[in-house]
């Protein structure tokens, strides 16, 4: 029997379980499909900053808290197994076509983030490539990236390296339960025991919580991408327009994203999707029209009826906990999450105030 039982092998439970099994746990992960593969793997992973002694919401919180890991949990990652993430600060600009940003500078500064307003018109001395058809923009200095697969791939290792036992192509469907707590996941492949329980299953969570008795609804959004590939960089910024962005890597690749589409478990690209994206990416940097299409891509995102992620322990079974619901910030969220998870298993004081996120306010 496992101490812990993490179902989920995104960039949540992957972390999670990193974290847990790094304190001393014995860990068995549960994937219904191949760890590392659906939503985290698909996203641009760029993770806007933080500062944890001013962030006023708990939403900012969690996002300064993950922030404030992320430099260590990469160089630890590479530390324990060699892979390079490609975790780097190289700043973020934010851009609008016909509104002010004004209020969105304000909540950064009120933050005490580090936050730089740019005249349109001094746009193209910072990233020449960047179109002049600008009403207003900022900059955020301490904005990072990583490589999503490249981090799944460093801390499925570090896993393995920690003793955590997989369990791919395995799909729980139902919990074995007795005096308010779960003994067992049910399996098409068996039972899977112990001690407590951690859901992380992104899109799919909804099923795994309802059948242990806390009934919330976590709706998949399909989110389509769209990779070009420069012989060199054109932008060395992140650059960010609402909920799309262009994610410049280093070798010259350009992740264009990103749809958000309520069609269901539809895991697929579109012509009016991509189309939608390669014209907003040559609306910002006219150049990329001479890009490759390398390819598309989609992943669906666990969007929650609120605007908080779910984490915390069930009520109808105390020795369970969820963590899921993060939409677009499951990767960016990821360190964080694990340490707050971690932490509520090992009966620890959690880092910060995990009330808002308890799936009991959903």
């Amino acid at each position: 029997m496992s101490d812990v039982v993490v179902v989920g092998g995104g960039s949540i439970g992957l972390s999670i379980a990193w974290e847990i099994a790094r304190r001393g746990a014995d860990v068995t992960l549960v994937e219904q499909g191949r760890v590392g593969r659906e939503a985290s793997w698909a996203g641009a992973g760029f993770f806007p900053p933080g500062n944890l002694s001013n962030a006023a919401s708990p939403h900012a919180q969690l996002r300064a808290f993950s922030h404030s890991l992320w430099a260590d949990w990469t160089a630890r990652l590479f530390e324990q197994t060699g892979i390079d993430n490609g975790y780097r600060v190289c700043g973020g600009l934010i851009v609008s076509f016909d509104a002010s940003l004004a209020d969105e500078i304000q909540q950064w500064r009120d933050e005490d983030v580090s936050v730089e307003r740019v005249a349109p018109d001094a746009v193209r001395n910072l990233e020449p490539a960047v179109t002049a058809d600008l009403c207003d923009a900022y900059v955020l200095p301490t904005l990072a990236q990583a490589r999503n697969p490249r981090h799944l791939k460093a801390v499925r290792a570090a896993c393995a390296a920690a003793g955590v036992k997989f369990l791919e192509g395995c799909p729980v469907t139902a919990w074995e339960r007795s005096d308010g707590a779960i003994l067992a996941a049910q399996t098409g492949h068996g039972r899977v025991p112990g001690k407590q329980f951690v859901i992380a299953a992104g899109a799919w969570s909804s099923m795994l919580l309802a059948v242990a008795g806390c009934p919330v609804t976590i709706e998949p959004v399909r989110g389509q991408i769209a990779l070009l590939q420069l012989p060199r960089p054109l932008f060395r910024r992140v650059i960010e327009m609402g909920p799309r962005y262009l994610v410049p890597r280093p070798d010259g690749r350009v992740l264009i994203g990103s749809t958000e589409e309520r069609v269901g478990f539809v895991k697929q690209n579109t012509v009016a999707g991509v189309n939608g994206l390669l014209e907003f990416a040559t609306s910002l940097v006219p150049e990329l029209a001479e890009a490759e299409v390398e390819r598309c891509w989609s992943g669906l995102r666990p969007c929650p009826t609120r605007e908080l992620p779910l984490i915390g322990r069930l009520p109808e079974a105390q020795n369970a906990v969820v963590a899921t619901g993060h939409f677009r910030s499951g990767l960016q969220m990821s360190p964080g999450t694990a340490v707050l998870v971690s932490e509520l298993l090992t009966g620890e004081k959690t880092s910060i105030d995990l009330l808002p996120f308890a799936p009991a306010r959903s």
